[in-house]
């Protein structure tokens, strides 16, 4: 029995230190009070958290970051300039209800494109929108398709946007996911950049109107509007509120090298230890899950070292009658800190089990995938450690063999043999027939000859 305790005590013991390893333990997810949310490595397009973010969802005024895109790319091509001058339209200038967000522009009022997209992102303005919208496209139907293009363009699969604002409309939808797409671009350009992380801007008087001063709705930047929000790593982002959305902020925050671009949509006041009042649910959820990225992920390059993993047969050759390949090259992906590289899973694809001489060292033969926990992380290049020389005498016997095994040399020699045989058969046929006819004669001259009377 001792023996029996001995043996279950030493298979117990695997176990356990398995189960305390660090490797062992899932990186814990933030819990968000939202119904959509994505967490995405903006340098790389790499998602790091994803809660419900490829459904669709109700943007509201994150939809200004692709009005303001458009504009952006509009001053880039040289179409506009930042001080080209735009004259507010009526439509523009018309409210479609009384509380919605504007910069109070008025008919017939004169600002620059500069001063629209200021108007557009800090106070969030329809009227910024739509105007911005008719100067790039001339009118608003227009710049819409225009926004919807752009949005397939950039791979948006879940998006359709009805005006260029974000006020609610059933056929105005987009994903957290697709707003991470859409931001990242915009991020691309430095003017959009600025503005976003301006805490407040005074637009100078125009030709209808005295200066006026704006606030930064964004908490993450500015505590003008809601205060006890800052966060000192986030760079911008836009807000955006509606009955149909609830609370929604996609946000961008740097640390270093790495660009992390959080969504957070359909949150609402939400109740926070330490806090007497509600908390601002776009806010403190986007905060939490940039702080959780943050600590939590860091670049790292997955290499497989240059040991052998497989060999392919080798073919015509003296030299040698197999080649070893091993893994070339290097995968580099944003991974939780704590994740045990030795537990990437290998999947090994060799192109051929079999290759003819010569192989050069170096040759791709296969391909290795490594993924973990059903995801893939990329894919690395299977080469040849040695080069191995092709035998002239076998490479020319290969050859001889091979040209007797196509189709149509078979059939040629077929058909070769098939007249042959009839050739033959001919032949003898008609040898025999002359044996038979020589025979005949000889015996019938014979047998007159011995009936003839003398």
């Amino acid at each position: 029995m001792k023996k029996y305790r001995v043996l279950s005590f030493l298979l117990l013991v695997p176990l356990v230190l398995s189960l305390l390893s660090p490797s062992a333990f899932a990186l814990e997810e933030p819990t968000l009070q939202c119904r959509n949310a994505v967490l995405v490595d903006a340098n790389y397009g790499e998602v790091l958290y994803d809660m419900n973010a490829y459904d669709k969802a109700y943007p509201a005024s994150i939809t200004k970051v692709m009005t303001a895109l458009l504009v952006m790319e509009a001053l880039e091509s040289g179409q506009l300039t930042e001080d080209t001058v735009v004259t507010v339209s009526e439509l523009a200038a018309r409210k479609s209800f009384a509380d919605e967000s504007t910069a109070n522009l008025k008919t017939g009022e004169q600002l620059t494109v500069l001063e629209l997209l200021y108007c557009l992102l800090l106070p969030s303005a329809n009227d910024a929108a739509k105007t911005l919208a008719e100067a790039v496209d001339g009118s608003i139907e227009e710049f819409v398709a225009h926004m919807n293009r752009k949005a397939g363009e950039l791979g948006c699969q879940g998006t359709h946007f009805a005006n260029p604002h974000g006020l609610h409309n059933d056929d105005h939808y987009t994903t957290a996911y697709d707003i991470s797409l859409f931001m990242t671009a915009a991020l691309e350009y430095d003017l959009f950049r600025t503005i976003i992380g301006t805490a407040s801007h005074t637009v100078p008087a125009t030709n209808l109107s005295g200066e006026r001063l704006y606030y930064n709705t964004n908490g993450l930047i500015s505590n003008l509007h809601y205060a006890g929000y800052v966060y000192d790593k986030c760079i911008g982002g836009k807000t955006g509120t509606t009955d149909e959305a609830g609370r929604c902020l996609v946000a961008a925050a740097e640390d270093g090298d790495t660009l992390l671009v959080s969504v957070v949509l359909g949150s609402g006041p939400i109740e926070d230890p330490g806090y007497e009042k509600l908390r601002q649910g776009q806010f403190t959820e986007s905060t939490k899950l940039l702080k959780w990225g943050f600590a939590n992920f860091e670049r790292v390059t997955i290499t497989k070292g240059s040991e052998p993993v497989a060999k392919v047969a080798v073919t015509l050759s003296r030299q040698a009658d197999e080649v070893m390949v091993k893994p070339q090259g290097s995968i580099t992906r944003t991974l939780p800190k704590d994740l045990d590289l030795e537990q990437i899973q290998t999947e090994i694809t060799l192109f051929s089990h079999e290759v003819e001489a010569p192989v050069q060292e170096g040759q791709v033969l296969g391909t290795m995938k490594l993924s973990y926990e059903d995801e893939v992380y990329g894919t690395l290049d299977l080469v040849a450690v040695t080069s191995v020389e092709r035998s002239d005498l076998l490479y020319k016997k290969a050859q001889f063999i091979a040209f007797f095994q196509q189709s149509w040399v078979k059939l040629a020699l077929i058909l070769v043999l098939a007249v042959i045989v009839l050739i033959t058969l001919r032949l003898t046929v008609f040898r025999k027939r002359r044996r038979y006819h020589s025979g005949v004669g000889s015996r019938t001259r014979g047998n007159y000859r011995g009936t003839r009377r003398r």
